[in-house]
């Protein structure tokens, strides 16, 4: 029998651990900056195209996930120390109040300002990838998925991600009221909290993955 609470709670955590890494709200000064010249349809059309993008990379390495493991011939719980370092150095750069350079560097940023013609383009590169669907997020959702013992795990992993994906295009169409509302420095203190629950997050799956290696 399924038991919905606790599906539930499992829902939860998949969203809240999903909405840490890949802060959409920390997005904020980039979407605006690669738009600034766009009308407000052309954002929005931005922002749809960015959150179905971000559905899609993460749906596609969830289902492959296992695959990519057998290929490389890399077990869980190696991919989730390896993953949780990954996190921890993203981390570590959110605490101090920037985006990962794990995700985006700043001489990318100006490649893309310089670069970026077409809302394609916009919404693919960088927002949606790396810059929010990222290696943290990609390799978080494998590793749910390659841990899930049922068929509704799996179905709450791609849940989770769908939800995510609404967040991204609630946050990125709001992201002028989010901006006079929290200001450059409201956005920081959001970004160094979702690096608090990052590094928690890092620990834990370092911690699993050295568990399972040895068998603990």
């Amino acid at each position: 029998m399924i038991n919905l609470v606790a599906l539930f709670k499992y829902l939860l955590i998949l969203y809240g651990g999903l909405f840490a890494i890949t802060n959409p709200v920390g997005a904020v000064p980039v979407f605006l900056g690669v738009t600034h010249d766009l009308s407000l349809r052309e954002r929005r059309e931005i922002a749809t195209k960015t959150a179905m993008t971000v559905i899609m990379t993460l749906v596609v390495f969830a289902l492959i996930g296992q695959w990519i493991f057998k290929f490389f011939g890399s077990s869980v719980d190696a991919f989730a120390i390896a993953g949780g370092i990954l996190l921890f150095r993203m981390a570590m750069d959110m605490l101090s109040g920037r985006l990962s350079s794990v995700k985006i560097s700043r001489e990318e940023t100006e490649e893309f300002d310089e670069e970026v013609v077409t809302l394609e383009e916009v919404a693919i590169i960088p927002l949606a990838i790396p810059l929010i669907s990222g290696p943290g997020a990609i390799t978080t959702v494998m590793l749910y998925m390659a841990k899930a013992g049922s068929i509704a795990e799996r179905v709450i992993v791609l849940l989770s991600i769908v939800l995510i994906g609404i967040t991204v295009w609630l946050v990125l169409c709001s992201a002028n009221v989010i901006k006079a509302r929290l200001g450059r420095v409201g956005i920081k203190v959001m970004t160094r909290m979702m690096g608090l629950i990052l590094t928690s997050m890092a620990v834990q799956m370092i911690i699993n993955g050295i568990k399972g290696a040895f068998g603990l």
